[in-house]
């Protein structure tokens, strides 16, 4: 055994992580990420799918994104460093450590594209090469002097950006970037140019009273800084601000329709100021969110979430806001407004939309994330039943619902076992393992389904073939015990044990549970509590039947009672009650008849777990008034021979029974014959001083060469090697026994305790408080070869066994990102063959110490974190969604084909027929994007203008001919220059359409030599004419080709949005992807 062949390293992870400090949504995939302090990212899907990505660098993240039906997650920590994560690999693709402080972050959705704000004040854009797995940087970048000069602002100096928000209903072409001095200003991607500019100079505030907020009509405002900022419409005609001061102002930004329709002029008054509180001295609005009503007119009212804008001292709530605008801005109205109280300090929310929704659809949850690491979450559709300012927080909130539920009420005590995985019980446990894995979700609300079903399930995970390999059982405060099946990587929950019996009143039966033990061999579980009761249940009952007896042992008294069974898959089939202290260790012999248990009081009681009897108490030795830390029951050969130090070979072959070692808090050592309970020495073993134990093992010594030191040269915990001496080989064909305190680490040969030599094989001091051990077995071998240590400083530490040298040493700061907790090591477990399940708060990890084993299958055994059945679908759901809204504008006229003629030329041409299949809707917003981002702005095009040969008018071909396309129309440009540009434009279509002759005059009559010139066929009518007649067929045949097309494409989409629908609608049916 050597340190190559020891890898810690994390094999599964539950549970929302203690340092969590902010989220992000996937509403497609409905998976769920969230960031921590310490550079971890937790993914939370359904079916109890999670998954942790752990950064190689341990910084907070502040920003973080999904791709939204990519596959990807980015994350920004605070290094500046840029990370993209894979899903479905669990790794990082790439990383790029970016110069200066990044202040703003956001994914334009449905591209690889990304804008990013530093503290420069400076614009730029990044892409996500998907295919190399690297992220780039693009030419486009705005600086602020740029920006603010075309706004028409003074540039003061580099300020840095605080917000950057991508403007709904444009198709990515418009981008509100936000200064910190409180400068907000709207671009457009495509035109390089300003739409409009809010912030700078003095605005007029306007609004009437709100109920509970104040409203304000002060002409004078001065530079304020902006924190927070969110839109507050779907179409991003309203955009509500945050201040550090307090304050909240929604501004009125001009839509695609607002230009066309409204005097722009107007728009820059429409401003409302909201005020949370009339203190003087208030807390910034941190955060702002938004979410539509969901009526029809979603577009003049919704809520708006705030958190801060509150004065200074008062409680920390987070407000909900019920607006409504529809008589227009400046008559904005708040319907309700309701505080929820927080419980803990606040780190992030997320509005969650409905199960299935689209873009902008209205928000069916919300998830409150507080410290430490704590997740909440409300039903939004509650809040409407508030009208009033009082907190409604009771009805409304409801806990995150972990897969291993760690708080309210708090684990006490854990078991982590493995099971061998033969025999008809065991049949019988894997039956029942799978019916509860395939078993649909449940709606988290009455009327609302749970919104995170993301991921899918391995196959593993669905064959039924596979038993139960592992058990992960947890005790609770409140006196339950919940089993969770740990085969894969994500646990499912098999049983919930409440502690009580049906028609049965027990005396102090809801109790914490402070002992669990588990036999693999008959698949029995006891349950010790902190009242002195123990019960028995079979986990396995192949013959389930209505009426079950139950034995109740009190003393040497019994009962049997017949119960009622409510069709559990687990039968209680004893209680026994025979302290009142509380219980403390608990060990089934190896057959799993004998049940060995031990008190606070120091009393041990060993039962019958076949006949549900007492077999014998071992109390009133003056040694056993500490309480038991650990017990060992164990079948020892040629026990006689060891009593009465005679050889072993001497006695005969069926010379054997079993021994129970009984280990107490001080240290000291009893062993007893586990028949009868005579106590085979009566001195205990003891070390010289007092020492707090910790645990005790038996551990075959058949393959082992001892030596020995004396109690006057113990082993120091910096030596390389024990100081050792021969034995007889005699000797080493005993077991040996191993004890563990925090300070030391004692070995002795079984034999001499036995025989009530005190002195030890060998011991190791300790260099540091030791808290909690484990032997360590490989597979199939039933001999330990190292034993691992935890420490009171989180450090782990694996020593080769019975040499006890130092093989590994790690912590679990660099594994987990954990900090050790004082109660870590009571919840700590572990399976015989280097499996370790640990607690931390909310978290669960399971971590392995064996280099080369894969007992969990993976990664075979993951679940996917990307569905790609539900990417296609959504992908053509939301390209249906796009050609349905360009079917449903206006077709062009004779006088749109003609200008579209002139625009194009025969550029439409050589489109057509190199493409029959156009792109779609996506893609061509992703290559427009490009387009635009490929150069830094200001720049000029190469293909700016068109030729005078691409200008030509082509009566007679069919390139002036588009079926079914909308009319071009070019981006908006700045409010300033935005008549100039409409005059210039007509301008030049008619200079286009005329041919260069004045607009205010008549038309002149061309000659038919003119006309002949002017389609070269020099004064031959019958070419012409057959020319004509050429392209009138040519243009039949491509009309007709185009029609095909069509019909064929929309074919197409019909059946992708058929197909989209009937996912929606299984899904919102709870059933799970890998059923379709």
């Amino acid at each position: 055994m050597g340190a190559v062949d020891l890898d810690l390293h994390v094999l599964v992870h539950h549970g929302i992580p203690y340092t969590a400090s902010t989220m992000a949504l996937d509403p497609v995939q409905c998976l769920l990420a969230i960031g921590t302090l310490d550079g971890r990212i937790k993914i939370i899907g359904g079916d109890n799918i999670e998954a942790l990505l752990i950064s190689p660098q341990k910084l907070p993240y502040k920003f973080l994104e999904f791709l939204h039906n990519q596959g990807f997650i980015i994350g920004v920590s605070n290094g500046n460093e840029i990370q993209v994560w894979d899903l479905e690999n669990r790794c990082l693709t790439c990383s790029l450590q970016w110069e200066s402080n990044i202040t703003a972050f956001c994914v334009i959705q449905g591209t690889y594209f990304m804008y990013l704000g530093d503290e420069n004040g400076s614009l730029s854009v990044l892409k996500l090469d998907a295919e190399k797995g690297t992220l780039l940087t693009l030419p486009y970048q705005l600086t602020i002097s740029s920006a603010k000069e075309a706004a028409g602002v003074p540039f003061s100096g580099n300020i840095s950006i605080v917000g950057i928000l991508q403007q709904p209903s444009t198709s990515g072409d418009r981008v509100l970037i936000a200064y910190e001095d409180g400068v907000m200003i709207l671009w457009d991607i495509s035109e390089n140019c300003v739409v409009v500019v809010h912030g700078h100079t003095d605005f007029l505030l306007k609004g009437e009273e709100l109920s509970s907020i104040q409203s304000t009509s002060d002409s004078a405002m001065v530079t304020k800084e902006i924190c927070s900022l969110c839109w507050a419409s779907s179409t991003g005609s309203l955009l509500a601000v945050g201040y550090v001061d307090g304050d909240i102002l929604l501004w009125r930004i001009p839509s695609e329709t607002h230009l066309r329709n409204q005097d722009t002029r107007q728009l820059s008054n429409n401003i409302v100021k909201l005020e949370l509180s009339s203190g003087e001295r208030r807390l910034p609005v941190i955060v702002l969110q938004f979410s539509t009503d969901g009526t029809s007119n979603n577009d003049h009212g919704g809520r708006l979430f705030v958190y801060g804008g509150d004065e200074i001292g008062s409680e920390e709530v987070l407000t909900v806001l019920n607006l409504d605008w529809s008589a227009g801005i400046d008559k904005v109205k708040c319907i309700s407004r309701m505080d929820i109280p927080l419980c803990g300090s606040f780190a992030h929310m997320i509005l969650v939309p409905k199960l299935g929704g689209m873009e902008n659809t209205p928000a069916a949850a919300m998830f409150l994330l507080t410290n430490p690491g704590q997740l909440r979450v409300y039903d939004i559709a509650s809040f409407s039943d508030s009208t009033s300012q009082k907190t409604k927080s009771e009805v409304i909130l409801n806990k995150f619902p972990l897969t291993i539920p760690t708080a309210d009420p708090s684990i006490t005590v854990t078991k982590f076992c493995t099971l061998c995985n033969s025999g008809d019980r065991n049949k019988v446990l894997s039956k029942n393992g799978y019916d509860k894995r395939i078993k649909e979700t449940y709606s988290f609300f009455e009327n609302v389904k749970w919104p995170l079903t993301g991921g899918v399930p391995s196959g593993l995970w669905l064959d039924k073939d596979i038993g139960v390999d592992r058990l992960y059982m947890a005790g609770y405060q409140d006196g339950a015990v919940r089993i969770w099946d740990a085969t894969h990587p994500n646990f499912s929950l098999l049983y919930v044990i409440f502690g009580k019996i049906n028609g049965v009143e027990l005396k102090n039966e809801i109790s914490p549970v402070s002992a669990l033990e588990f036999s693999t061999t008959t698949l029995c579980l006891a349950v010790g509590n902190d009242c002195g009761l123990v019960f028995l249940y079979d986990l396995c009952m192949s013959n389930i039947s209505e009426k079950l007896d139950v034995h109740f042992v009190g003393g040497t008294r019994g009962e049997v009672h017949t119960i009622h069974q409510e069709n559990e898959d687990f039968h209680c089939t004893a209680v026994f009650s025979i302290s009142n202290s509380a219980v403390k260790a608990m060990h089934f012999s190896e057959s799993g008849a004998k049940l060995a248990v031990g008190f606070k009081s120091g009393q041990v009681t060993v039962l019958d777990s076949k006949s549900m009897t007492v077999l014998f108490h071992v109390d009133n030795v003056p040694a056993l008034e500490s309480p038991i830390v650990s017990l060992k029951m164990g079948v020892m050969h040629n026990v006689n021979a060891a009593i009465d130090g005679s050889s072993a070979s001497s006695q005969g072959s069926g010379d054997s029974a079993d021994v129970l070692f009984i280990l107490t808090r001080n240290s000291h050592v009893i062993v007893t014959d586990g028949v009868g309970g005579k106590i085979l020495y009566p001195n205990a073993i003891h070390p010289p001083k007092d020492s707090t134990a910790i645990s005790i093992y038996v551990a075959d010594g058949s393959h082992f060469s001892f030596g020995v030191a004396s109690e006057n040269h113990p082993l120091e915990g910096n030596r390389t090697s024990p100081v050792t001496c021969d034995l007889s080989k005699e000797a080493s064909l005993h077991p040996v026994l191993l004890i563990c305190c925090e300070d030391a680490i004692q070995l002795f040969q079984l034999k001499s305790v036995i025989q009530g030599l005190s002195f030890h094989t060998k011991e190791l001091i300790l260099p540091k408080p030791c808290c909690w051990t484990s032997l360590i077995k490989r597979k199939d071998e039933k001999e330990a070869f190292a034993l691992l240590l935890l420490y009171q400083n989180g450090v782990f530490e694996i020593r080769s066994f019975p040499n006890l040298e130092v093989l590994e040493e790690d912590s679990l700061s660099s594994i987990l990102r954990w900090s050790f907790k004082a109660n870590m090591a009571k919840t700590a477990s572990s399976c015989d063959q280097g499996q370790i399940a640990l607690l931390n708060g909310s978290e669960l990890a399971v971590i392995s110490i064996l280099a080369g084993t894969n007992d969990f299958r993976i990664p075979e055994s993951y679940p996917g974190l990307h569905d790609k059945v539900l990417a296609a679908a959504a992908n053509a759901a939301a390209n249906q969604s796009l050609f349905q809204k360009r079917r449903a504008g206006s077709a062009p006229g004779i006088l749109g084909g003609l200008l579209e003629g002139l625009k194009r030329g025969k550029a439409a041409e050589e489109r057509v027929t190199s493409s029959e299949a156009g792109p779609s809707p996506q893609s061509s917003l992703t290559q427009r994007l490009e387009n635009s981002f490929s150069k830094a702005p200001f720049s000029t095009s190469p293909s700016a203008s068109l030729s005078d040969e691409q200008l030509e008018l082509s009566i007679g071909t069919s390139d002036d001919i588009i079926i079914d396309e909308d009319l071009p129309t070019a981006s908006t440009p700045s409010l300033v220059h935005q008549t100039d540009w409409k005059e210039k434009t007509e301008d030049r279509e008619r200079e286009q359409l005329f041919q260069g002759a004045k607009t205010d005059v008549k038309p002149r009559l061309r000659t038919p030599e003119e006309i002949l010139a002017q389609y070269k066929f020099g004064g031959d009518a019958a070419a012409a004419a057959a020319h004509a007649k050429d392209k009138l067929a040519q243009r039949q045949e491509k009309l007709q080709r185009t029609k095909e097309r069509t019909e064929e494409l929309q074919n197409e989409a019909e059946n992708f949005a058929s197909m989209a629908h009937e996912l929606a609608r299984r899904m919102e049916g709870k059933k799970k992807w890998w059923k379709l």
